[in-house]
């Protein structure tokens, strides 16, 4: 195996921004909210690879690249994701490729020599379907998961663990860090197998652009849900590569929780949408509460600063310039 560089004690990871940051996964929602975060704060060498240059289930074009790279510092947000359907449909996909991915690059990470810190991103999927609310990082383990993403959720949760082992076993300074419900920039506004806000605010422009009389929201609107924007999920990434070393993963949220009703309201109005907005109720509305607990990284000084509607008028203003207008 090869041997971990010790970062200087001196050298905080904000100190280092002419050090290589590997951010895996770059052009998803997270990966490049990271990067646009790095470089605004003058982190001068970026690396970053599409999967057609880079497929990182391919173990040897893994270590191939680490040892010609070199990187010092690695956000590991590549992930296979996808809604309740493609789980349903293709639970080899999601459980294969997501171990691969985590597997190699963490792997890679140790044996390059070459890596300080690694920070792993994984997902609120991974606690018990029941978990108390709000959701502490104890939960973990405590109970059987939620079978409709149980795949995709075990193998972040092998992610947390192999961060844990490759820590203890061989002194690999690798984070996790576990985000709520997430949106902004470079969301899937996919019709089909997107999550409830993009959704929302598709359905609602699409109503606005044919003169719609009305919209439909399956369920009663009552369950709650927490959102994040993408941007101060990145801001907590560079604040715990730069400050956490410690073995549990972390919870990254909001701490604050909206009605489905409230959220599809505001996203009306954001939208500017004026046709009615109907509830059917006799749709399922699925688990009635889901916060996590993220008293930890706020207990460390961080807390998130984009409030819920500033963020939906700049994701609303992403996805017309963007998605409408088929850039994306």
């Amino acid at each position: 195996m090869g041997t971990v560089t010790a970062a200087d004690p001196h050298t905080s990871f904000l100190a280092d921004k002419d050090a290589k940051v590997f951010v895996a996964g770059h052009r998803g929602l997270v990966g490049s909210a990271v990067v646009r975060r790095l470089l605004s704060l003058g982190f001068t060498s970026v690396v970053v690879r599409t999967h057609a240059e880079l497929d990182l289930t391919r173990q040897a074009d893994v270590e191939a690249f680490f040892a010609a790279e070199r990187p010092r510092y690695v956000v590991l947000a590549a992930a296979k994701v996808g809604g309740i359907h493609a789980n349903s449909t293709f639970p080899a996909d999601f459980i294969a490729a997501n171990l691969q991915i985590q597997t190699n690059v963490v792997d890679a990470a140790l044996r390059s020599g070459s890596v300080r810190k690694l920070l792993f991103l994984g997902s609120s999927c991974i606690y018990p379907k029941f978990a108390p609310q709000p959701i502490t990082e104890g939960a973990l383990l405590s109970g059987p998961l939620e079978p409709t993403n149980e795949w995709y959720a075990v193998a972040k949760i092998a992610g947390i663990k192999m961060c844990q082992a490759y820590r203890i076993q061989h002194g690999l300074d690798a984070v996790s860090a576990m985000p709520t419900n997430l949106y902004g920039p470079h969301d899937n506004f996919h019709p089909e197998n997107s999550h409830v806000l993009p959704a929302l605010i598709r359905r609602f422009h699409e109503a606005k652009a044919c003169d719609a009389p009305e919209v439909v929201v399956w369920g009663s609107g009552s369950p709650l849900r927490e959102f994040l924007h993408v941007d101060d999920l990145a801001d907590a990434v560079i604040f715990l590569m730069d400050q956490y070393s410690g073995l549990e993963h972390v919870n990254v949220g909001s701490g604050s929780e909206v009605a489905i009703k409230e959220l599809a309201e505001l996203v009306k109005e954001v939208v500017g949408f004026q046709g009615k907005l109907v509830w059917d109720s006799s749709k399922p509305d699925g688990t009635p509460r889901k916060l996590m607990d993220s008293s930890k990284i706020q207990g460390m000084g961080w807390k998130p600063k984009i409030a819920l509607k500033e963020g939906l008028v700049e994701t609303y203003k992403w996805y017309v310039e963007n998605v409408v207008s088929g850039k994306k």
